[in-house]
């Protein structure tokens, strides 16, 4: 089983759209992939189509209490762990747990036989929360938008992968992924070569489609379900066989 947690402290990184798309495709090549949306703005879940979420259902006692994984929801082939609002109560809880922050790893070790890739979604902050997404992964995959914001992330990025690595400590990036990219655009171009320059290993640029992505998030549907064959789709293929690499995985 491979655990990667998709992570960027910065939000609008397209780190939902990464674990959602991703998944379903792998999920498409025959792997059993289990999802975690450990973001309390639960964007992952509704993405995927699931509502009315009760808080036993997300990691919340995982998170608390040392549990064991909740039934996951079948949704589009995958499983999932759903997440809600309330699930942000959980910060305040972790920081006087010794332990807590290995509790997701821990329990992940019981379903090792179920999964063969799990992805988790990370909240966008270096709160406790991320720390227990980054102490259950084996990489990190870190969606990096090609904008100012992108690189203006960049210190923060690596200042966190030095903090992760305390409590796991060989925790690696697996790949950086460039997202909403536009070669239209002299700024876009710029920030490409700079991190081209700065960050490895440093997939394609995945190109800025908005509509798409906009309208089937909506839909609560992955790329691959609402508009097969789209340019997008055709973007989410080339992504996903590239992260499928990157984690050693076949695509």
């Amino acid at each position: 089983m491979i655990t990667a947690t998709v992570f960027n402290h910065a939000g609008g990184a397209g780190k939902t759209s990464l674990t959602r798309d991703v998944g379903y495709q792998l999920s498409q090549a025959g792997h059993h992939v289990l999802l975690i949306d450990l973001d309390p703005q639960a964007n992952l879940t509704s993405w995927l189509g699931v509502r009315k979420v009760d808080l036993a259902q997300t990691v919340f006692d995982v998170a608390v209490e040392g549990s064991s994984l909740p039934t996951p929801v079948e949704v589009h082939g995958m499983h999932l762990i759903p997440s809600k609002v309330d699930l942000a109560r959980a910060e305040a809880r972790i920081m006087g747990l010794p332990g807590a922050h290995s509790s997701l790893h821990v329990a992940l070790q019981e379903v090792t036989d179920r999964y063969d890739v799990v992805l988790i979604d990370s909240p966008p902050s270096l709160g406790q929360l991320a720390i227990l997404g980054a102490a259950a992964a084996d990489s990190l995959i870190v969606p990096i938008p090609t904008r100012a914001k992108g690189l203006d992330a960049m210190p923060g990025l690596q200042e966190a992968t030095t903090l992760y690595r305390r409590v796991r400590p060989h925790l690696r990036v697996a790949l950086y992924v460039p997202t909403m990219y536009d070669a239209r655009r002299s700024h876009d171009r710029e920030v490409l070569e700079d991190l081209r320059s700065h960050l490895s290993p440093l997939g394609e640029p995945v190109p800025e489609r908005a509509a798409v992505w906009l309208d089937s998030s909506l839909a609560g549907e992955p790329v691959g379900v609402y508009a097969p064959g789209s340019p997008v789709h055709q973007d989410v293929l080339r992504m996903t066989a590239e992260v499928a690499r990157a984690l050693g995985v076949r695509a």
